[in-house]
């Protein structure tokens, strides 16, 4: 089922494939987002979810054409895509364990010279992540893993993205972390951020997801909007669980 949306995009993935070695983890992926939109990217695992985000990025070798605002995002070049505001939060979170916290977030800004306009973005992220206010000074390593996927979080937003990837942000946490962290990214789409979001907790992504894809074996299979796969039985149980 292909769902219409009406907002312009801002990202669009026309037949994008990728492999590793001779293994096809992507094969010819068709989708788009709209600006302000959050969508979600569901499937099992194993389906190429994550090779899809990095793709996106640029960080493995594809055939295809990814556009953002029409503009072409040049293949193996994150730094390019990142450049153009397209930003990734990976699985595993990906912050550097040794460094403070202040650190962390001052790398997610490099490119931002004006001291004014860092203290502006630093100050927004800390009023989003009130606890990683009172952890400056520590070390990322030394944080909980929810207090580890906020700061990773964080320091994408530092960057200012106009379009956030987000790869499994609720992977090893409580409950009570996920939840929060989930209202968080409500809070910055609700605020016109758009957001592509990876997660195995599906019924929790699919009360803030306007649309989602179904993947599997590195092919999508369908576009839906969250009332029809929740209303889909054999879909439920197959991606859902």
């Amino acid at each position: 089922m292909n769902v219409d949306t009406t907002n312009a995009r801002i990202l669009s993935v026309e037949g994008l494939s990728a492999r590793y070695g001779h293994v096809e983890a992507l094969r010819r992926i068709n989708l788009h987002v709209g600006e302000g939109e959050l969508i979600a990217i569901l499937g099992p695992n194993g389906a190429g979810k994550s090779t899809l985000m990095k793709a996106i990025m640029g960080l493995v070798q594809t055939e295809g054409r990814v556009t953002f605002r029409s503009t072409d995002v040049p293949r193996r070049d994150p730094a390019a895509a990142a450049a153009l505001g397209i930003v990734l939060v990976p699985e595993g979170r990906g912050i550097f364990a040794p460094m403070t916290v202040a650190e962390n977030l001052e790398l997610g800004a490099y490119l931002v010279s004006d001291r004014h306009e860092f203290a502006r973005r630093h100050g927004r992220v800390l009023r989003l992540f009130p606890r990683l206010k009172e952890r400056l000074a520590q070390t990322a390593g030394s944080l909980s893993g929810g207090e580890q996927q906020m700061l990773a979080v964080g320091r994408a937003l530092m960057a200012e993205p106009k379009i956030l990837l987000l790869d499994e942000p609720s992977l090893g946490l409580a409950p009570r972390i996920i939840e929060e962290i989930l209202q968080k990214l409500g809070e910055l789409n609700k605020a016109g951020l758009s957001i592509v979001l990876v997660e195995q907790k599906a019924p929790l992504v699919l009360k803030l997801a306007r649309r989602a894809y179904l993947l599997s074996l590195g092919t999508i299979v369908a576009e839906i909007d969250p009332a029809t796969i929740k209303s889909h039985n054999e879909l439920a149980h197959f991606y859902l669980g």
